[in-house]
């Protein structure tokens, strides 16, 4: 066991009876060997780097494995480090400990209405009703099952306790927010379904700071990223077989290394906008689908509802789109900006051009947007089958999220190639010089000329760097996501 050095008169001490140090109660003392055991237990479990002091490091990483915020970390440490040394010893950490798990009692007494020692879920959703803590039966079944470790559908004190242990408050809103956020993150790039959020975060205005986090995250992402992204769309437009070296080179040579963040600007200019209406969309079918009921939707109705908000936001920022692809594969000195750009394909072209490739962008959009979370929640839920208390490291996490996104592209890839080619294609109104009628090609056309000239697998033109990209773009984001909504002051979720 790790040795607790009592000061004078049996005060527990952590510095051998340095001045400024608190002292603690008697009951340390005479701590029952069985808890002082455990409570030693999960101090060296928390203790990472083996020191005999518990930090802010140590913490944090204790925490990611429940998949919560850094600043859960941060809130416990600041009420159990006693003398503010910026770390916590044995003693400081078995005061703090015994006194929350007096509170924790308590508050288990509370929702242990029948005074069995258990709680079930019909209790769960009583006290929560009384507690004024709007959930339904499905989310109280997840939250009960999250912390019921023998399988026994109800959860004793000794559960309740250790799951809570590591959380900063005694309050029952505040455990019950933290016992919510103990939860996974959705990864996957370009996931067509947004996030769902709680009526208190929807009232209190934190899902604004979600979007914030979400945007910045993807304009760190796609900026990174950038580079590969050009890559896949000049690509995309070649006819016949490129190297992916060869095109880096013309790239390179015919603009310098400033030309592979061609078209990345609006690609990231889109991402407010584009967020905002799929998140405004997504609140308003979620209500159509559920109408009165507070129920958690199912993955059926969450693929339903995002694929009705991407394809609402789509249509909204479509003609964005249209510009990224065209400042991509511009050559110097073709476009002077973003304006410049938009008035002379409008101008030599007409309106229709914004919504070139529209089509195959909407098509694109359900199997991708189904597939992705398809994926992602079966390997999940694979995951959990097997290990019912361990909660997905972040590496699990990342793998689960670029498994999905690079599935959901392998299925859309060809519409979102024919969309590109269609995007790309310049039609000038009117007759063509020689007096011929231009005809403007279409979705139909340009499927048949690719398989008749390029075969099945010109459909995939382009598809390596895009797979290349997938797994920088979710660690970029995730990690840019963490410490965004930290400095937002929104949790992990």
């Amino acid at each position: 066991m790790v040795n607790i050095n009592r000061g004078p008169a049996g005060n527990g001490n952590d510095n051998g009876g340095n001045s400024g140090t608190p002292t603690y109660p008697q009951y340390l003392h005479e701590l029952p060997q069985a808890d002082e055991e455990r409570l030693e237990k999960i101090f060296k479990k928390l203790d990472r780097d083996g020191n005999d002091r518990i930090d802010i490091h140590d913490l944090s990483a204790a925490l990611k494995e429940f998949g919560l915020s850094h600043q859960y970390a941060e809130r416990f440490l600041k009420q159990s480090d006693q003398n503010q040394s910026g770390d916590v010893g044995l003693a400081e950490f078995i005061h703090y400990v015994r006194e929350h798990e007096k509170n924790l009692r308590l508050q288990f007494t509370h929702l242990d209405k029948n005074q069995d020692g258990k709680v079930d879920l019909e209790e769960l959703i009583t006290a929560f009703k009384e507690l004024g803590i709007e959930m339904d039966r499905h989310e109280a079944a997840k939250l009960l099952k999250r912390m019921d470790k023998d399988g026994s559908l109800n959860i004793s004190y000794d559960e309740w306790r250790d799951f809570l242990l590591l959380a900063p408050s005694s309050d029952i809103h505040e455990l019950v927010k933290y016992w919510r956020h103990s939860t996974y993150l959705d990864i996957g790039e370009d996931l067509n379904v947004p996030d769902d959020f709680t009526q208190s975060e929807m009232q209190t205005g934190m899902w604004w700071r979600h979007l914030a986090a979400g945007g910045i995250a993807g304009a760190v992402s796609r900026t990174c990223t950038a580079p590969l992204d050009r890559l896949k769309v000049f690509l995309q437009v070649q006819a016949s077989k490129q190297r992916i070296s060869d095109c880096l080179q013309y790239m390179l040579k015919e603009g310098g290394v400033r030309s592979l963040w061609r078209g990345n600007f609006i690609n990231v200019l889109k991402i407010a906008p584009e967020s905002a209406i799929k998140f405004a969309a997504y609140e308003q079918v979620k209500r159509l689908i559920r109408g009165n009921d507070k129920r958690q939707m199912t993955i059926y109705e969450r693929f339903v509802a995002g694929a009705c908000a991407g394809g609402v936001s789509q249509t909204a920022i479509y003609p964005m789109e249209v510009l990224k692809t065209r400042l991509a594969l511009r050559k110097t000195g073709e476009y002077s900006s973003i304006l410049d750009a938009a008035s002379k394909i409008y101008r030599r072209e007409g309106l229709r051009s914004f919504y070139r490739g529209y089509i195959p962008n909407m098509l694109g959009i359900i199997p991708y947007a189904g597939i992705d979370l398809a994926v992602y929640e079966t390997l999940k839920k694979k995951y959990l089958s097997h290990h019912e208390t361990e909660q997905p490291s972040f590496w699990l996490l990342l793998a689960c999220g670029s498994a999905s996104s690079t599935l959901g592209q392998v299925c859309s890839y060809p519409l979102a190639l024919v969309r590109t080619r269609l995007q790309a294609q310049a039609v000038t109104i009117g007759p063509n010089p020689d007096g011929s009628v231009a005809v403007e090609p279409n979705m139909t056309n340009v499927f048949k000329r690719i398989i008749q000239t390029e075969g099945p697998l010109g459909l995939y033109r382009g598809i390596t760097p895009n797979f290349i990209k997938v797994l920088p773009a979710v660690s970029i984001s995730y990690v840019v996501y963490e410490y965004t909504s930290r400095a937002l002051g929104v949790n992990m979720t």
